[in-house]
């Protein structure tokens, strides 16, 4: 694909990364300045990611190879740095685009004040994904990950206050821990290998034998063990729930797709590069994944039913999220992976929309951490003004705020609990029946997967419908909070997603069959990259 469109590929990572740069030349008192510029860099994400999925659907369906190459530098793979857009990249994009999005918007009826910087993190965080999700080496995805975790970081200290702080960096410690594992396994692998391109990989390790092999499989397992400590596997994911608990909901939102990269992440390499061609044992590491989900779900099943506030609800639907996409992916071996990518989306847009609205609903009993702000460290920091002393920027206060409330209360209960007839229902049964059709090797723990499955949905709508009841519907003599706009739109702009992912359940569950498809075919991944002609981004025909 020739021309501007050929270059919308690396427009995801350069735009925020421009735009952040911009905005750090601005003082903090400039912050109208900063939110129009993050604005419309927001959007213009989105619709990049939008241009980019149609595309790719638009090449898919019309016989040819969707997956598209862009070389840095025009240096040729696996030389140089390659970005490829294909069918799980093309979505992931699209649906970080809305998460950030709506996560922003939010942020500026009043959380962009509570501390410096807010917009200039966001928007790294976002680079952070899209280059996570474009990049096709793993020297490079190991770059994203540490840019997208430095600005988690800073998002997670967002709005000070000694608990956060405390959290926070008990946040950093584990996630640094985590980068070292992921370079100690990246440097097992290119010491074996002498790169750490995928597809060049790919075909390399078709020649690996003997104690060279063992190292490679150690390289991969050191590797796993870090994209299963992002992805919140018990026992290494028990930091999740109360990290996410403690950031403001904006980044907390943005924060639910964060245990989704390390998903893509073992998506990628797991179905890429372990194969019995090349002499891995049967299914290596599906039984690591199928039992470590099980664990996750019970893990977050206990989890969500002991939690007594509503951000520790929305942190262990996180780990039952990851838990029914970790046992899915082990158990299932790329057969339902359609189903599972079907509910990737839809459990982190639900889980999105919850962080944001636990806020509002909470808001009633106790009054908003970011009314205590703590003196920034910087003077320079300071714009002499408090969160709500600003408010009135966005101060439209919308009626019936306990119906409105309600409404969207109720519909993040039935979505996360996977009740019908919404979209995370369509995606367990579509998991499910995929489960029960595969061959019985292992028949108990795949029963007990999905016995797990129904009995975490189960537990989520208790514990919702629980806080519900005590939040929402018994009567108060305290009023209702004013209801923003710009903290309702966001909210319905996810919800409203959720809603088409059902309305349109035939339409997105073939593109994510299709998705699957193409993670499962190997060749096809191999040729496009490393035979992507210079000075263009059309492969070039299939290698010998």
């Amino acid at each position: 694909m020739n021309g501007w469109a050929g270059h919308l590929i690396v427009v995801p990572i350069l735009l925020p990364l421009i735009a952040s740069a911009i905005m750090l030349l601005l003082d903090e008192r400039q912050r109208r300045a900063k939110n129009a510029i993050s604005l419309v860099t927001h959007v213009a994400l989105l619709g990049v990611a939008v241009t980019l999925m149609v595309q790719t659907v638009q090449l898919g369906f019309s016989g040819n190879s969707a997956t598209r190459v862009y070389l840095i530098g025009d240096w040729a793979a696996p030389y140089g740095i390659v970005l490829v857009a294909d069918w799980l990249s093309s979505l992931m994009l699209l649906l970080a685009s809305i998460l950030g999005l709506a996560s922003f918007i939010y942020a500026v009826a009043r959380w962009d004040r509570a501390g410096p910087r807010f917009q200039v993190l966001h928007l790294l965080q976002m680079m952070g994904l899209n280059g996570a999700f474009l990049t096709g080496d793993l020297f490079n995805l190991f770059v994203f990950f540490e840019i997208l975790l430095a600005a988690s970081y800073g998002l997670m200290l967002h709005g000070s206050g000694t608990k956060r702080v405390t959290i926070g960096m008990h946040y950093v410690a584990i996630n640094v821990a985590t980068s070292l594992l992921f370079l100690i396994g990246v440097g097992l692998i290119y010491g074996i290998a002498g790169t750490l391109n995928m597809a060049d990989l790919a075909t390399i390790i078709l020649g690996t034998r003997g104690t060279e092999l063992t190292l490679l499989q150690s390289g991969f397992a050191v590797l796993g063990l870090a994209f299963l400590i992002k992805a919140g596997m018990w026992p290494v994911g028990f930091w999740l729930p109360k990290t996410y608990a403690a950031a403001v909901p904006p980044a907390a939102a943005l924060f639910s797709i964060l245990s989704k990269v390390g998903i893509y992440a073992l998506l990628r390499v797991y179905l890429l590069l372990f194969t019995s061609e090349v002499g891995w044992p049967a299914n290596f590491g599906g039984e690591w994944l199928l039992y470590g989900g099980i664990a996750t779900l019970i893990y977050g099943t206990l989890g969500v039913l002991a939690a007594r506030t509503l951000s520790r609800v929305a942190g262990y639907c996180v780990i039952i999220s990851s838990g029914t996409l970790l046992g899915t992916i082990g158990a299932s071996d790329g057969a339902v992976l359609g189903g599972a990518l079907f509910y990737l989306v839809s459990s982190t847009l639900g889980i999105g929309a919850f962080y944001l609205l636990l806020e509002l609903v909470e808001r009633r009993e106790t009054e908003s951490s970011v009314r205590t702000i703590v003196e920034p460290v910087f003077e320079d920091e300071y714009t002499g003004a408090r969160p709500e002393e600003n408010a009135d920027e966005v101060r439209i206060v919308i009626p019936a705020t306990i119906a409105i409330l309600g409404g969207g209360f109720m519909f993040c209960a039935l979505l996360l609990s996977g009740l019908p007839p919404l979209s995370g229902f369509i995606a367990k049964f579509a998991i499910i029946h995929g489960l029960l059709n595969l061959e019985p090797t292992i028949a108990p723990a795949i029963g007990l997967l999905v016995a797990l499955m129904i009995i975490s949905g189960m537990a989520t709508l208790v514990a919702t419908t629980r806080a519900g009841i005590d939040l929402l519907w018994t009567p108060s003599d305290r009023p209702p909070p004013p209801l923003r706009l710009a903290e309702a739109v966001p909210v319905g702009l996810l919800l409203l997603v959720c809603l088409g992912l059902m309305v349109f359940a035939g339409p997105t569950m073939r593109y994510m069959e299709r998705t699957g498809v193409s993670l499962q075919d190997r060749q096809g991944y191999i040729n496009a990259v490393l035979g992507a002609d210079r000075r263009t981004t059309e492969p070039r025909t299939a290698l010998p």
